[in-house]
């Protein structure tokens, strides 16, 4: 199958539209991301301080 080039310019999809799939997981990973920095440094409080809950 040959396309011309309108037609190509006129084909939507692909790597350049963002989906909400991937939004959705970009959002995941940062929420993990910062629940590991809150567990890092309570951990790393715990220890400096000598205090357990």
């Amino acid at each position: 199958m040959i396309l011309t080039d309108y037609e190509l310019y006129e084909v939507v999809g692909g790597a350049t539209q963002t989906s909400s799939s991937l939004i959705n997981s970009i959002s995941k990973l940062l929420t993990t991301i910062l629940d590991i920095g809150r567990a890092l440094g309570s951990s790393l409080r715990y220890a400096i301080t000598g205090k357990k809950c």
